[in-house]
């Protein structure tokens, strides 16, 4: 993968769900990258990569924190191009809720669904947050030096859009069913991540969540 001498990261925000904090998203991410080594920028809005400004060209890797909102299908492959071509994507939490037509995706989000491998569904039966142990279940460099943790997150379930990822960590519902929370993927010649967990700073705030987000952002760019 390419790289600028001083490796760079934008944090994406973008949405109208008032039940996720955006912009308290974006300035945590943001230090999270700082620290991960990059220079980091924020932005809001997902109307930026096609025809993209220096600022979004620039950037190694990009991190979403999106919920809901509008993200244009042209938008939508422009980003795809950009990761075939080398640069990282991490999705987290919100970034996989896409639009619904019928029973199934929305055909205008079908870029997004291929490249960040999968969609959100629902929370889950019962409760749609808890405190859980979140098992690490592969060495990886997004997991390196982690071991098992418990978390008070909100629960996401999602459908994959193919097979092509690696599964790094997963939880036990209450029925014993085993749901993935974190796994990584190759698309062309870029990486991506995506994290389920994240939902607010009782996520954002715990230790072992920040090292997921700095190493995923570090092995997305290519710089593991």
């Amino acid at each position: 993968m390419p790289h600028l001498s001083t490796p760079r990261a934008m944090v994406v925000v973008n949405g109208d769900d008032i039940h996720h904090d955006l912009l308290g998203a974006a300035g945590v991410f943001q230090q999270l990258g700082v620290e991960a080594g990059f220079v980091t920028r924020k932005a809001m809005g997902t109307g930026r990569f096609a025809d993209p400004r220096p600022e979004t060209a620039e950037a190694d890797v990009y991190l979403l924190y999106t919920a809901g909102g509008h993200f244009a299908t042209d938008q939508q492959r422009a980003l795809a191009d950009a990761v075939r071509g080398g640069k990282g994507l991490v999705g987290v939490h919100g970034a996989n809720i896409m639009g619904v037509l019928g029973d199934g995706l929305d055909p205008a989000d079908r870029p997004l669904f291929e490249l960040l491998g999968n969609r959100y569904l629902s929370h889950g039966p019962g409760h749609h947050e808890g405190r859980h142990t979140v098992e690490i279940v592969a060495d990886h460099p997004v997991t390196r030096g982690l071991a098992d943790f418990e978390l008070f997150d909100e629960y996401y379930e999602f459908e994959t859009a193919d097979e092509d990822l690696t599964v790094l960590a997963q939880r036990h519902r209450a029925d014993g069913v085993v749901v993935p929370v974190l796994y990584a993927r190759e698309v062309g010649a870029g990486r991506v991540v995506y994290l389920a967990l994240g939902h607010d700073l009782r996520s954002w705030g715990e230790p072992p969540v920040r090292t997921l987000v700095r190493q995923a952002l570090r092995w997305a760019a290519g710089r593991d």
